[in-house]
């Protein structure tokens, strides 16, 4: 057969049966022609003791010339080992990012996802998860392969996250839910976090090298800086005293007061139960926080709301709910029917535990006591020792939620009281609330 040209190939008639032409010029390359009269660029060659046949593409998107270069091309790879008709089947079974999804989803389900601590991740966090990755991960990248995704992809997912492309408001399972998706940049700043660990997943699992999410710089979440001043501390105060009258917020303003006193997570105060309250030892016994087990030191204001709650409801949670011994479930709908169109609109309760923590570092506290007084990470060696540093950490907890509770209700709560030694604040706070419980305000400030 001579060499293959422009002139051979369209003169290549069909047959009733697919044949090869082959080039004398070039072994092992030829063209295919079908019974259907197309014609394809083909190569034949031998590699581990087998015939294989790797095909080049379509006459007319090839010419015989651009085929003869590829030709040439894929036989010195084939000379240093490689095997490119094994490479292409490999690669059109390539799973795309929302395959790669769907695997990620049922090891987390059945508890093989590691989260802090490798524990496997909470309920809650599943549910969070769940949503970013149907609402917007799988939306915006779930067509393409994993091989092929890179930063500049990732990139763009957050860029449509933020600007709000995911936006949406969906029906739910629950009866009269609705899941209303608005984007921004925190959840864009999680959702990018979220596809990393998925990205990594994926490199535990030998589908690719390298994670296209790691590196991206993501959106400071302005939540997470925000904090309430001390008019701001007054202005929720008033709030909160004008509908706990409301017997439909009175559950919803104990819960937002008991945050901002202890720097709680919301899910954690929720959910608390009575076997976790130690009032007597003045602290949460947490079982199953962010952190795992966790011991929170809680304040004089504190362990008295605790001890009167306690004598009002006797189920299993501190915030009952509706029906059987469940927790407080409305609490994110009273929330929002609260603040709404108020001047504290923007805040949630991660700002509250954020405020607690940096009203404790005005006052002076360290970042290790602040730490364990919150359930950081950082307290965690804290924490197993607490049982030797509760004088300390629960006056610093007294001296907190003393000042914050002072601003709640609207009095100036003078910031001098507090320059006083360490040893000496405690007992000070507690003369300051027993004065001011009796209406004494005057003395109590003199205190």
């Amino acid at each position: 057969m001579p060499k293959l040209t422009k002139r051979v190939v369209d003169a290549a008639l069909p047959s009733p049966k697919d044949y090869v032409l082959w080039d004398d010029d070039l072994p092992g390359f030829g063209l295919r022609v079908f019974t259907s009269g197309k014609r394809s660029y083909v190569i034949q060659y031998r590699l581990g003791g087998r015939s294989r046949r790797y095909t080049i593409g379509l006459h007319g998107v090839w010419t015989a010339e651009t085929a003869r270069q590829e030709a040439k091309a894929q036989f010195g790879r084939i000379a240093r080992g490689e095997n490119p008709t094994e490479e292409r089947q490999l690669d059109q079974k390539a799973i795309s990012v929302k395959e790669l999804c769907g695997r990620y989803l049922k090891d987390l389900e059945a508890g093989l996802i590691m989260g802090k601590g490798g524990r496997p991740k909470k309920p809650g966090t599943i549910v969070s998860d769940v949503g970013r990755i149907k609402r917007h991960i799988i939306p915006l990248i779930g067509h393409l392969r994993v091989k092929d995704l890179t930063k500049a992809d990732t990139t763009q997912m957050m860029k449509d996250i933020i600007t709000g492309k995911t936006r949406v408001s969906v029906k739910t399972e629950k009866l009269r839910g609705r899941a209303v998706v608005r984007g921004g940049a925190g959840t864009a700043a999680r959702t990018v976090g979220l596809l990393g660990g998925i990205m990594t997943f994926a490199i535990e699992s030998g589908i690719i090298e390298t994670n296209p999410a790691h590196g991206i710089r993501k959106p400071k979440d302005n939540v997470r800086s925000r904090r309430l001043s001390e008019d701001e501390y007054r202005v929720l105060g008033k709030m909160l005293r004008e509908a706990e009258g409301d017997e439909r917020y009175a559950a919803t303003v104990d819960i937002i007061r008991q945050i901002a006193l202890t720097g709680c997570r919301r899910s954690e105060m929720i959910n608390l139960m009575w076997k976790e309250v130690d009032t007597d030892a003045s602290c949460l016994r947490l079982i199953d926080s962010k952190e795992g087990h966790s011991i929170r030191p809680i304040g004089l204001p504190v362990v008295e709301f605790l001890d009167g709650q306690r004598k009002r409801h006797q189920g299993s949670y501190v915030f009952p709910g509706s029906g059987d011994d469940n927790a407080f479930g409305s609490f994110p709908n009273r929330w929002e029917q609260l603040f709404e169109k108020s001047s504290l609109a923007d805040i949630t309760p991660h700002v509250l535990r954020h405020s607690f923590a940096s009203v404790g570092n005005d006052l002076g506290f360290t970042e290790v006591t602040i730490a364990a007084l919150v359930g950081h990470s950082i307290g965690t060696m804290t924490s197993k020792y607490i049982h030797t540093l509760d004088t300390a950490l629960i006056m610093a907890a007294d001296t907190i939620s003393g000042y914050i509770q002072g601003l709640l209700n609207g009095e100036e709560f003078k910031q001098t009281a507090y320059a006083l030694d360490r040893a000496s604040r405690k007992s000070a706070l507690r003369h300051f609330l027993a004065k001011a419980k009796a209406g004494d305000e005057e003395t109590a400030l003199a205190a």
